[in-house]
């Protein structure tokens, strides 16, 4: 009888020390881990709430912007309808800023984020982003009957370019004897242009497609003045799943030519350069 109570004993502190393992080896989500930790991807949040709501910045056209109804619409825009259509829930367009898109993404504001969001080393490490969708590069804004075919027909004329802006600074680097006027938009900056008191306007080149197709009198240049900019979907830091849905959505908009289509359709040009490069 007493080797059955020291044995009930030691059972009793095996149960004991058992339950500590297990409560040792169990994860506890911490404040910063978010929504993902704590009730899944968004994809099932999506799915779930039937509604996707995407951060768009509406103050830069064509890719996002208010129409003459007061709804919002762009190349953005197009691309946040299809995904909404392929996931068979509504679409709730956020307007969204270059300064709050990473913020939204991290408070779960947002689902995902199409912003004209570049994709770079420093940013990632906040969050993540999908594939690539379009590439931008810098190109230069010029009237037709200039004759201007590149920067390197500048020499002794006038580049305008917005203040605040990285433009002027890639302009000097190229060491071309120009002269650079600043102006207070990129639409003061056009209508320089567009009455002489510049040659040329130096800017995104996707941007200044859409310019020149509003205008038959401006012409882009065919160039690239600055490294190539991947442009993709941000998204929250750690949610794989969702993810990988995205990128598989990507995938497959490029391979049914439906995302060079809505780019043609916004830009009036097929896209410039490709979204896999060749290293």
């Amino acid at each position: 009888m007493k080797h059955v109570r020291v044995s009930a004993k030691f059972a009793g502190l095996f149960v004991v020390a058992g339950l500590l393992a297990l409560a040792g080896c169990t994860k506890v989500a911490s404040p910063g881990e978010g929504a993902a930790a704590a009730g899944g991807s968004a994809l099932q949040g999506v799915l779930q709430r039937g509604t996707l709501r995407v951060g768009d910045c509406l103050t830069f056209a064509p890719f996002g912007f208010y129409n003459k109804d007061g709804q919002p619409d762009g190349y953005d825009v197009d691309l946040a309808r299809e995904l909404a259509k392929e996931m068979g829930v509504k679409l709730e367009i956020v307007n969204t800023t270059s300064a709050n898109r990473i913020p939204n993404l991290q408070t779960d504001k947002v689902d995902v984020v199409f912003c004209n969001f570049t994709r770079n080393l420093e940013r990632a490490k906040e969050i993540a982003f999908t594939t690539p969708y379009v590439v931008a590069s810098e190109a230069l804004l010029v009237k037709k009957s200039s004759g201007i075919k590149s920067v390197k027909d500048m020499s002794g004329r006038t580049i305008a370019t917005v203040k605040g802006s990285t433009n002027g600074d890639e302009v000097r680097a190229l060491n071309i004897p120009v002269k650079i006027q600043e102006y207070d938009s990129s639409q003061a900056a056009i209508l320089a242009v567009k009455q002489g008191q510049a040659d040329a306007m130096i800017e995104d080149n996707n941007f200044l497609a859409y310019q020149a197709k509003l205008d038959p009198d401006l012409a882009v240049t065919d160039e690239a003045l600055v490294p190539l900019e991947y442009n993709a979907f941000g998204v929250k830091a750690g949610d794989q799943q969702w993810l990988n849905y995205l990128n598989l959505f990507l995938f497959n908009v490029n391979a049914s030519k439906l995302n060079a289509q809505l780019y043609k359709k916004w830009f009036g040009v097929d896209p410039r350069y490709p979204l896999n490069p060749q290293f």
